[in-house]
């Protein structure tokens, strides 16, 4: 008896909070309206920027790609949402007619949160360069501000040629790629030479990671390079 009516509650709890959601979803004057989008905007932009700057620093982690089209996606989809969507909805609701008008309508909102995130799957799938930003995480403490030095890389004939510009307080550099060492070099400008079929190839490309170590082989910094 007492399960039965946890139960209950439960269901209560739930189709009341779902109640809720939908009221806050439908809300449609223009402050809702603002409010919304504004929200939705600044979650899209923060999802966006955590999964790139974890994926710069982490970039084995490609599920990051998943949460960076989520948040790149809601930047646009959220303003389309409750500025087109849901009013569109709201006075088809009042006055359609057809039948098949006022069953697609009815369903309305779960179409519109399928189309978003079937393509939340083929961006994170598929992503485009326009959603990858560059990151160059600098790791350990007060001592990373004497790390200076600009990788510069070309590519030429499916050779990449690198160097460090303005190196400064790095002892030697490591370049890896999928995990594996695919160069060293001990001397200033840390010029290297690696062929892209040697790099793993990632949704974004190949991928090269070249860090930054001191005497002791702890690291500086790294950053990362597609081709």
């Amino acid at each position: 008896m007492s399960d039965q009516r946890t139960s209950r509650s439960l269901r209560w709890y739930l189709g009341r909070l779902w109640r809720d959601l939908l009221s806050v979803y439908y809300a449609n004057t223009p402050i809702w309206r603002w409010l919304k989008s504004g929200a939705l905007v600044f979650f899209g932009f923060f999802a966006w920027m955590s999964g790139t700057v974890l994926l710069s620093v982490r970039p084995e982690w490609g599920f990051l790609t998943y949460v960076m089209a989520y948040g790149f996606l809601l930047l646009f989809w959220g303003p389309f949402t409750h500025f087109v969507v849901v009013p569109v909805s709201i006075r088809l609701r009042r006055t359609a007619e057809h039948p098949t008008v006022r069953a697609v309508n009815r369903h309305a909102g779960k179409i519109n949160l399928s189309i978003f995130f079937t393509l939340v799957l083929v961006f994170g799938t598929f992503t485009p360069g326009i959603m990858m930003f560059e990151f160059d995480p600098g790791l350990g403490d007060g001592e990373q501000d004497d790390v200076r030095g600009t990788l510069v890389c070309d590519v030429d004939d499916d050779v990449v040629s690198c160097h460090v510009d303005g190196a400064q307080g790095i002892d030697h550099v490591v370049a890896t790629s999928g995990g594996e060492v695919v160069a060293t070099v001990d001397e200033p400008p840390f010029a290297f030479e690696v062929h892209t079929d040697e790099l793993q190839e990632t949704r974004t490309g190949n991928e090269l990671v070249v860090e930054y170590r001191d005497e002791s082989g702890e690291l500086l910094r790294r950053q990362v390079r597609t081709f």
